[in-house]
């Protein structure tokens, strides 16, 4: 999946801060972590029943790291949820990034 840019975000009362306030990730820091050139996306299969789903890894411009649960709705990115990225999200986002950047 390739998302083209400029990405735009559907923001509206059902997803708009509720990130800020459950796992303390802003809607601007979510928007940062798609800019993040190394960032690694891939589909959601175990939640992807009703819609497509997909999960972004991704460095914020501070530096922090967010897993990042989206879904498409038509050409917008909907953000089902953001919360800093676990042990295992970390060994992922950095072996891989490892593994991307070898010649």
């Amino acid at each position: 999946m390739n998302l083209s840019q400029p990405i735009e975000f559907q923001w509206d009362k059902g997803n708009i801060d509720k990130n800020s306030v459950r796992y303390g990730v802003g809607n601007e820091e979510i928007e940062e972590a798609f800019s993040d050139a190394k960032n690694k996306l891939s589909k959601d299969q175990l939640h992807s029943k009703s819609e497509d789903r997909f999960i972004l890894l991704g460095k914020t411009v501070s530096g922090r790291l967010l897993f990042i649960a989206f879904t498409l709705w038509g050409n917008k990115v909907r953000v089902i949820s953001a919360r800093n990225l676990s042990r295992k999200d970390r060994i992922f986002y950095y072996e891989k990034t490892i593994k991307d950047t070898k010649i």
